[in-house]
């Protein structure tokens, strides 16, 4: 294996060896790392997969048949000292932050990869350039992104798989009772809708939910299931007053729940947020509405999915703030019959698949 031949890194790699893939942060890049994991593991089913992450997300990757090992990367003396121990002959960096970038340089891995854009890139051996080499463009979905550094080191190119997640037995039979416990029945099929976003020009207005909920109830067959993240209790009380009680209202799901409860959903609505990639990776059908960040870079990646935007000449934009009115109207002027539409088309797109998931 030689780092100055990169295309010949993974054709060389000894059969059976050890591969570390650092992605430390946040969940949808940890869901999407999946996928770039998964084509190296349907290309070399020999090689040992293994993955470093925050213990947060390291859900993510529980029961996933590509991944042999996972690192619950803590204080970083420890990590460190940890994968250093391991001699690993190949590390991709798939984040490019300080504390990954390090890890990657505490391993002394014969081969270390990076984007010879990213900020520690003096760090690595192996750069890999920008996806406009890959590409024609740098207009590309973050998937695309990441399969660059396996193309760059030898893995022959073609479609990106999709990302994949696995829900848990005992996480799915919770699920079930907490369903079960606000009306919905285990054989009531469900919609998701999942209102939350770190940015309000990302987040679309929690009371237009409201129609479409009852919208999914009566003319879909669907239970709407309103989920709140772990740092949103405090909408509980306004999502009781705004909602009907015949829409189910979860709150305080762990990771584990969430993928469980989004691997049965029927359908998924939401934003460019972490729940989302969840959900497309479990399989779910997705209807993502956008505001202020690019669909070219965070569609649902290779899953049936509607993207719903009005154009704006200002998107993207950093998305802390509205950078070109007084309120963030890429998000607020989604309309209701919009996203209904969206629903609709895929519902009956899905429908048509055999009830719309796959095996």
């Amino acid at each position: 294996m030689k780092p100055s031949n990169p295309a010949e890194i993974l054709p060389r790699l000894a059969k059976g060896s050890e591969v570390l893939f650092l992605r430390l942060r946040s969940l949808g890049d940890v869901v999407l790392l999946t996928s770039t994991m998964r084509a190296l593991a349907a290309w070399r089913p020999d090689l040992r997969i293994a993955a470093a992450v925050e213990p947060a997300y390291a859900p993510v990757l529980e029961g996933n048949p590509d991944v042999t090992e996972i690192f619950r990367v803590g204080r970083f003396p420890g990590a460190a000292a940890r994968l250093a121990a391991r001699g690993f002959p190949l590390v991709l960096n798939q984040h490019g932050g300080p504390t990954s970038s390090l890890l990657m340089a505490a391993t002394r891995a014969p081969a270390r990869v990076a984007w010879e854009r990213s900020q520690f890139a003096f760090l690595a051996n192996v750069l890999v350039p920008g996806p406009e080499e890959f590409f024609g463009t740098g207009q590309v979905h973050s998937v695309e992104h990441r399969i660059t550094q396996l193309w760059w080191i030898g893995l022959p190119r073609g479609p990106v798989p999709a990302a994949r997640v696995y829900a848990q037995p005992d996480a799915l039979a919770a699920v079930g009772t907490l369903l079960g416990r606000q009306g919905v029945a285990p054989e009531k099929a469900y919609a998701v809708l999942q209102p939350g976003a770190a940015f309000a020009t990302r987040r679309w207005p929690l009371e237009n939910f409201v129609p479409l909920a009852h919208w999914l109830a009566e003319e879909c067959g669907l239970a709407p299931v309103l989920l709140l993240g772990p740092g949103e209790r405090e909408r509980r009380a306004e999502a009781a007053r705004l909602f009907s009680p015949q829409v189910a209202i979860l709150e305080g799901l762990d990771l584990r729940q969430s993928i469980a409860l989004l691997r049965g959903a029927r359908l998924f609505v939401g934003h460019d947020t972490g729940p989302t990639h969840v959900a497309a990776a479990a399989g779910c059908p997705v209807v993502e509405i956008f505001g202020s960040s690019a669909p070219v870079h965070w569609r649902p990646w290779a899953t049936p999915s509607r993207v719903v935007l009005n154009e704006f000449a200002c998107r993207p934009c950093p998305g802390d703030r509205c950078y070109a009115f007084d309120e963030p109207r890429c998000i607020l002027s989604v309309r209701v019959e919009q996203v209904k539409q969206a629903c609709r088309e895929l519902l009956e797109e899905t429908d048509r698949k055999d009830g719309g998931r796959e095996g």
